[in-house]
């Protein structure tokens, strides 16, 4: 398998869910601007999104893919069906424990994750309403991240990178055509999360089936392999839970300042989910299958290989989307989302958010890339170390930087947070010898710098010299905003064919 054609694939993929959910950000900021409303849901969703990361794509994955990558190289068919069918019936048993808790406690679930809308009482029934509808989210869309990993693991990678497609669909689609019935508008965009969970799940069945995986789930509480991925996830789940914690005392503390700023940083949020999504995401989805094969069989030098490959195509394309995003920050804010009730002064306050959160990009993908390294050696207590550490420091910087920044300060503080994390990870990797860096480093980071200058200078030059105004048509902004990314991007990738980067160079294939 050439990784790079499927790392493309996963890519193109995630490019495309991450364009509809900039048309679906686009029609709840046209709808709803930037208020009451929105700050209601976007922390009613942020909570079962946030456990959906801890139980499925994080602590779940990073315990469960290492074991079923060792199940398929060294046990039969049947034995494989027999551990899925085991995994998915305890998961289902603790979805549904953690579901029905969450939509009764719900009251004090807001209460200590927003306490400022308690001041506030018509918004802190709203936003309760809300998470009790969008709660069951996490049972569906865990089960999905269950079916994605098993499909990941038979390099099945195009059915799972498209499947949150469907939930930008359902978002358009509650938007436009339910929001208009309802008493309460945004309770269209509660239904649309419910009903986008459900159509995730059923869409990977077929998949599952097609490749003989999709057993019945039961529960047998004896089995070894089961036993040991529990064993995993409890660390792992203390670990995932920490860099969701710090977002939720990231929400505490954007709950006490003015109206809008849950919404700021949520809209820049959204923006740098597309280089994590279509980058670090992608590159964690293919690569945590292909270092747990290599750990199995003990293959030392290429697992290595495989780190360093992961790390460089991470630099090569984080760092202009990185330099791209903050200088780009008020055309992409004022082009995307600038419609209707979200104003001039919304678009301003997103765009320091954007800026802020930009200086993180590296460190966010390069996390995806290095964490991996350690879960597939099934060792998820040195990342759980290192996350504490992230944590208090994040933590300090929030009290630092929140009131010279405000909201800025916080996106900010993620953004420091998230390089601390990524150096501390490839220091134990290097340390450990676990990681063993190529030849050419020195030379392939000079040639990097290079072309992101030419990119930069090229960027602010055209803003300086061209008369852009972002608060023209929409098809206007769109032209110039378009005008600014293809001359970006091709300075950049030109400069760096005139210094003897080759797509060659970053082929890598895999049994």
């Amino acid at each position: 398998m050439n990784l790079l054609k499927a790392l493309f694939t996963v890519s193109s993929m995630t490019l495309v869910s991450r364009v509809l959910g900039f048309v679906r950000d686009a029609l709840i900021a046209r709808s709803f601007g930037a208020g009451l409303y929105t700050d209601a849901f976007f922390v009613a969703f942020k909570l079962p999104n946030l456990l959906r990361r801890v139980f499925a794509e994080g602590a779940f994955s990073q315990a469960f893919v290492p074991v079923l990558a060792e199940y398929r190289e060294h046990k039969n068919a049947q034995d494989t069906r027999q551990f899925l069918s085991y995994i998915s019936g305890l998961l289902t048993l603790a979805l549904l424990a953690v579901t029905l808790l969450g939509i009764v406690i719900a009251p004090w679930i807001i209460w200590i994750s927003a306490p400022g809308f308690s001041d506030r009482p018509e918004k802190f029934a709203l936003t309760v309403d809300l998470l009790r509808l969008t709660f069951p989210y996490i049972l569906f869309i865990s089960l999905a991240s269950l079916a994605g990993s098993v499909l990941n693991t038979w390099r099945q990678f195009s059915i799972p990178a498209f499947t949150p497609t469907l939930l930008n669909l359902s978002f358009i689609g509650c938007v436009l055509f339910l929001a208009p019935y309802l008493e309460q508008p945004v309770f269209a965009l509660a239904w649309a999360v419910l009903i986008g969970g459900i159509a995730q799940l059923a869409f990977q069945l077929p998949a599952l089936a097609k490749i003989g995986m999709l057993p019945w789930p039961r529960l047998d509480w004896r089995d070894a392999a089961v036993r040991r991925v529990v064993k995993q996830m409890g660390p792992a789940i203390f670990g995932v839970s920490i860099s969701q914690i710090s977002l939720v005392i990231n929400t505490i503390f954007a709950s006490f300042l003015v109206s809008g700023s849950v919404s700021w940083m949520y809209y820049a949020d959204r923006l740098m989910e597309l280089p994590t999504g279509v980058l670090g995401v992608a590159l964690g989805t293919i690569l945590l299958p292909s270092l747990s094969k290599h750990a199995a069989n003990a293959s030392a030098e290429s697992f290595s290989a495989l780190l360093d490959w992961g790390l460089r195509l991470s630099l090569l394309l984080a760092l202009p989307s990185a330099v791209g995003l903050a200088v780009l920050a008020k055309p992409l804010i004022a082009t995307l989302f600038m419609y209707g009730e979200f104003s001039w002064h919304d678009t301003d306050m997103t765009a320091w958010a954007l800026m802020a959160y930009a200086v993180g990009l590296v460190g966010l993908i390069s996390v995806k890339v290095l964490a991996p390294g350690f879960y597939a050696q099934k060792d998820i207590k040195t990342p759980v170390r290192i996350g504490i550490i992230t944590l208090a420091a994040t933590q300090l910087l929030n009290l630092l930087l929140i009131l010279p920044m405000q909201h800025a300060g916080l996106a900010l503080a993620i953004s420091l947070g998230a390089c601390l994390n990524a150096l501390l990870l490839l220091r134990q990797l290097l340390k450990r010898n676990m990681y063993r860096p190529q030849q050419g480093w020195l030379g392939f980071t000079v040639k990097i710098g290079s072309a992101l200058a030419v990119m930069a200078g090229v960027l602010l030059g055209l803003q300086a010299l061209l008369p852009f105004d972002w608060q023209a048509a929409a098809w206007q902004r769109a032209l110039a905003l378009t005008l600014l990314i293809v001359a970006g991007g091709a300075s950049y990738f030109i400069a760096l064919f005139a210094l003897g980067f080759r797509p060659r160079q970053f082929m890598r294939r895999e049994q």
